[in-house]
């Protein structure tokens, strides 16, 4: 899981991110809404969660996605 507060404060909306796999669901990218302190909020793009909203901890991104 990422370590790097330079990715961290350069997260923006829209941007696409890989989130850990964690309980019974395997990694998947995730569409970035908005930066809060200790977590992002956005939408699921791949895995089961496609289409649902949530709100990740920070600690859970493994890497930003280019676009």
């Amino acid at each position: 899981m990422t370590s790097d507060n330079t990715i961290l404060s350069h997260l923006t909306r829209g941007q696409t991110v890989l989130i850990a796999a964690f309980d019974d669901m395997p990694e998947h990218t995730f569409e970035v809404h908005s930066v809060e302190d200790d977590c992002i909020t956005g939408v699921a793009l791949t895995g089961p969660l496609v289409g649902e909203y949530g709100e990740p901890d920070l600690e859970m991104i493994l890497r930003v996605i280019p676009t």
